[in-house]
């Protein structure tokens, strides 16, 4: 039986896709919920798995190409491998005319790339299944034999260019990546940001977690008490004291939020996602450290859903797991304000007339002038650093 094989429902802020990988070719096998195809959006990359056992019958949409929501970009036959497929065929003469061969055993993608190069899949040596054509072969081509692009023709879905021993592999940007640049050139051109800088002894916060953290794993099912939990914590009770700091500006108004959804930056290697903690302010130390090693577990592996990375009023990135030591992180629209914590480093610093030795980490908060003072940005930041720096305020509230 013949079934269609449809791009997932976009949400409304999604108006199309990107087919990014094929993982499965026409007549393959294929086992019931095994991942046969990634589509890439703006802000996910979503997964079609197969329908039931049996196999890719045609690919309607190949990688590269723009699908809408709920568009058809394949065929599938249920049950055994359906007959003339290419996996299924009869393998044809020595005889056969090469042209014919090579039209039944070329990717679309590769078939897109030679057409774009005016390359005859007829000359390239196929490495894929049944001598078929792949992107890469026709790529490895285009490097061997150059000689057959044409002058104007475009730049490729991967050009590989070499001068002598110089190679270069021009790509083009993925979705996610431009949708990054995107937002991050808005932020840039329509707000009038401004970063306050401060620091903070992680001193007590760093002797609490060692006093009690095999205790807290224990009571926890496991879970392991980290900074993250203390700064989401910190700055959810800042943001009650300045509800400014939680609002955004919508046109000509401005918009306060009576909740609190923060978002943790979380770094994948397509890019940077935001999942948000939803009500932060009700959370506990262990629910914020279990949902934020989940979002990064499911970040990784491009499991995160789209409603799971939208929203938020405040956002939280750490670039000390990275090493930095300072840096002015850019407002994630539409909120007003952003922090950024940093590598913790022991610095020498004058206490009470003498020079301690302490772990000290400087926070950047960037924030929209248009909607908050230097004063409330400034204070802001300061109550941070003051409940970080006794923790037990964060409890009591003062």
């Amino acid at each position: 039986m013949s079934i269609e094989i449809k791009a997932p429902t976009f949400p409304e802020s999604v108006a199309d896709g990107t087919v990014a990988t094929w993982h499965k070719k026409p007549g393959e096998a294929v086992k019931r919920d095994e991942l046969i195809v990634d589509i890439e959006t703006d802000k996910v990359v979503l997964e079609v798995v197969a329908p039931a056992d049996g196999s890719i019958a045609e690919i309607i949409k190949g990688e590269g190409e723009t699908v809408l929501s709920n568009e058809v970009i394949a065929r599938f036959v249920e049950g055994a491998v359906a007959a003339g497929t290419p996996a299924a065929s009869t393998p044809a003469p020595a005889a056969a005319p090469v042209a014919a061969t090579a039209e039944k055993l070329v990717n679309p993608a590769a078939r897109k790339m030679a057409e774009e190069n005016n390359v005859n899949t007829a000359v390239v040596a196929g490495s894929g299944k049944d001598g078929r054509v792949t992107k890469e072969d026709v790529a490895n081509h285009l490097k061997s034999a150059p000689a057959v692009i044409a002058p104007a023709a475009p730049v490729p879905v991967a050009a590989i260019e070499a001068v002598g021993d110089r190679v270069e592999k021009r790509v083009p940007m993925t979705r996610l990546r431009k949708r990054i640049a995107e937002r991050l050139l808005e932020a840039s051109s329509t707000t009038a940001m401004l970063t306050t800088f401060n620091e903070v002894n992680m001193a007590p916060v760093m002797a609490l977690r060692a006093k009690y953290k095999d205790q807290f794993e224990k009571a926890h099912n496991g879970s392991r008490l980290g900074f993250m939990s203390f700064f989401v914590k910190a700055a959810a009770e800042a943001l009650r004291r300045f509800p400014v700091v939680n609002a955004s500006i919508d046109n000509n108004d401005v918009v306060y939020h009576g909740y609190q959804d923060i978002g943790v930056a979380v770094s994948t290697e397509k890019g940077l996602v935001v999942p948000v903690l939803r009500n932060a302010e009700n959370m506990s130390l262990a629910t914020i450290e279990n949902t934020i090693r989940d979002f990064g577990l499911r970040a990784r592996d491009g499991k995160l859903g789209i409603e799971e990375m939208s929203g938020g009023t405040f956002t939280i990135t750490n670039g000390g797991v990275f090493g930095s030591l300072l840096s002015t992180p850019i407002l994630n629209l539409p909120q007003s304000a952003i922090l950024g914590m940093h590598k913790i480093q022991e610095r020498p610093m004058a206490v009470n007339g003498k020079v301690e030795i302490l772990p000290m980490m400087y926070l950047a908060l960037s924030y929209d002038h248009r909607l908050l003072d230097g004063k409330e940005a400034v204070q802001f930041l300061v109550t941070i650093k003051d409940l970080l720096e006794d923790p037990a305020r964060i409890l009591l509230e003062i």
